[in-house]
């Protein structure tokens, strides 16, 4: 739970494990990767929490969410929805998260806690059914835009951002293992992956690997 206002919530939402489904997350990790923000901005990997998000978002002031949005662009295309537009999402889900990003909005406002500023950033994906896939080229080609994005919207906010020196640490949003480079160069080749997923998720859950 969070403690007190936070001024602006970066909230990148989505699943890495299933391919373009990580757009947020990957998002949200390269904006954090790449600048420093002042005090009252916070970065957060929020996963496929849903209502669970209530108490972060119920606590911001401004909200940016990085997520995969489906609009029958071309692929990779970038969509930026502000304020009403963002919980207007009705008719044809955009997002695997519409429905959960939606609800708490709605529960927010019910309570007089809604983000007085929303912005979505999102990109049209590709795939979302690559189980232990990553984001693919035209989705992944596109983060960098993104995150330009977020700094400019969170600058015009009154909290502009420092670029990180070149080389310089920080400290990941999640586990290690799941960061985009190690992910993805832990993964099989193509001549020895299978429909059935990831070998490495496979084993966590005991299933048997295709021959």
């Amino acid at each position: 739970m969070s403690e007190g206002i936070v001024e602006v919530l970066a909230l990148g939402i989505g699943n890495v494990l299933w391919a373009d489904e990580g757009f947020g997350v990957r998002a949200v990790e390269a904006l954090h990767a790449g600048w420093v923000f002042p005090e009252g901005v916070r970065l957060m990997d929020g996963g496929t929490l849903g209502l669970e998000l209530f108490d972060e978002i119920a606590s911001a002031k401004r909200l940016l969410v990085f997520d995969a949005i489906d609009r029958g662009l071309a692929p990779g295309a970038l969509v930026v929805l502000h304020g009403s537009d963002v919980p207007a999402w009705t008719g044809r889900r955009l997002s695997p998260h519409q429905n959960g990003l939606n609800d708490v909005l709605a529960l927010a406002a019910l309570r007089g806690r809604a983000p007085a500023e929303v912005i979505a950033i999102g990109v049209q994906p590709v795939s979302l059914e690559d189980f232990g896939g990553s984001l693919r080229p035209e989705v992944k080609a596109r983060l960098p835009e993104a995150v330009g994005l977020a700094v400019d919207a969170i600058a015009a906010w009154g909290f502009a951002p420092t670029r990180r020196a070149p080389g310089s640490a920080s400290d990941p949003l999640n586990a290690a293992a799941l960061a985009l480079d190690v992910y993805e160069q832990g993964r099989p080749s193509a001549s020895d992956a299978c429909r059935d997923g990831d070998p490495r998720v496979l084993a966590l859950s005991g299933a048997a690997r295709c021959g």
